[in-house]
């Protein structure tokens, strides 16, 4: 840079004179910056070499393979609304959704699901891809100059999703604060079943975190698998359940110390419902009018609610008697019996001396018999004495086996520490 007194002078100058003091200047300028003391310079011998080099070959371009879009289904959206805004312009392939048996199944637009398809430059359809209901996929494909719609069974991926909530007001309400499916939720219930009553134990900040399955088709969430882990919190007593398949194939759920969740009973055979009459030794009977004992639990429920064997037996009586309407006895293990009175229709294939599983579906809920609604009357008999269903001590199922308990305690403890890492957010969310 020019000093100022300099500056301010030469612009008095001729301008021949200032533009040689300015290449002088410049000289100076590399000669101070370019060189230092004591520098020597070496010469480089150099050699021009000339090869000739193969091209790669080049990928194909975006124009040929097409560009992939996505977008959500809206509520009110038209297919053709919905490719417009996919950036499609192509009104020979409306026609052919419109037309083609295979491809009209495309009309059945839900709205939250995606769409996919892969347009040219000119914005004409080259692939469609979409998710129907019931876990089918829809790819319709350009096949020459025309398009080809099949209805595929998809890849599955399967992940492992986390859930924790407190509850406010209600199971139901805590989950769907979540994002947790119905199905799950469900499976939760069923899981603790045999240690907390849903229909009355739950209390406002009991806490629930949960490890489960989900399926994905093309990042689409399809459906929920299986609880892996669980745990539920209710009135401060912290209950934890992991699903093991031991070597005989069978699975269950099962305590970190490997002592079975699962009671050889469950408390209710109807998921979810209202108990409109407990086990009383006197009541006024709501059919016939009189004062006599029920010897039973009545549980409220829409006509056609399955109804669940809340153990592990065999059918020893399945018809129609006069009070109890539609019936179904089963005969456990031991002292123990079942009845399920008042039933709509009895499961297909139900026969007499059938073998049932627990929460295996056996009926269905009705108003047969001396019912003044649509109820499930449910009987707890211990040596043919019936008992109160909702307070007896019920027995537990067996546990791991011993020589599989350390292969269990492997395999549960990274989804104990997920549970924890659950409980930890959950509390930090929740205060």
């Amino acid at each position: 840079m020019l000093p100022q007194s300099v500056l301010a002078s030469a612009r008095r100058w001729p301008l021949g004179r200032f533009a040689a003091v300015a290449a002088l200047m410049a000289v100076g300028v590399v000669a101070a910056f370019g060189l230092s003391p004591d520098t020597t310079l070496e010469t480089i011998a150099t050699q021009r070499v000339v090869r000739e080099l193969t091209l790669p070959a080049l990928a194909p371009s975006l124009a040929e393979d097409g560009y992939w879009r996505e977008e959500r289904i809206r509520r009110g959206d038209t297919l053709g609304a919905l490719l417009a805004r996919l950036g499609a312009n192509d009104s020979a392939a409306l026609r052919y959704f419109h037309t083609d048996a295979r491809a009209r199944a495309l009309y059945q637009l839900r709205p939250g699901k995606a769409l996919r398809i892969q347009t040219d430059s000119d914005g004409r359809i080259l692939a469609l891809r979409y998710l129907l209901p019931g876990g089918e996929q829809l790819a319709v494909d350009r096949v020459g100059q025309g398009l080809v719609a099949e209805k595929r069974t998809p890849r599955v991926a399967v992940r492992l999703e986390l859930r924790s909530s407190p509850l406010r007001s209600s199971l139901f309400a805590g989950a769907d604060a979540v994002g947790l499916p119905d199905a799950v939720t469900m499976q939760l219930a069923d899981v603790f079943s045999g240690d907390i009553d849903f229909h009355h134990d739950l209390r406002r900040d009991d806490r629930f975190a949960v490890v489960y399955e989900m399926r994905y088709v093309d990042g689409e969430p399809v459906d929920a698998g299986r609880i892996l882990g669980a745990e539920f919190v209710n009135r401060g007593v912290s209950y934890r359940a992991f699903l093991w398949r031991g070597v005989d194939g069978g699975d269950g759920y099962y305590a970190e110390d490997g002592r079975s969740l699962r009671k050889a009973f469950l408390r209710s055979p109807v998921a979810f419902t209202r108990i409109t009459s407990g086990f009383s030794l006197a009541r006024l009977h709501p059919f016939l009018q009189t004062w006599r004992a029920h010897k039973g639990v009545d549980f409220a429920a829409p006509t056609g609610t399955p109804v669940r064997a809340t153990g592990d037996g065999k059918v020893v009586l399945i018809g129609r008697q006069t009070g109890y309407g539609n019936v179904v006895a089963i005969q456990h293990g031991g002292a123990y019996s079942t009845l399920y009175a008042h039933l709509s229709r009895f499961a297909a294939d139900l026969r007499s001396g059938a073998g049932v599983r627990q929460g295996e579906v056996i009926g269905y809920v009705g108003q047969t018999g001396w019912a003044t609604g649509p109820h499930l009357h449910y009987e707890f008999r211990v040596d043919n004495v019936q008992r109160n269903p909702l307070t007896i001590a019920l027995p537990n199922a067996r546990p791991v086996p011993a020589d599989q308990l350390a292969a269990y305690t492997a395999e549960v403890a990274p989804l104990a520490a997920e549970l924890a890492l659950a409980r930890g957010m959950s509390l930090a969310g929740g205060e």
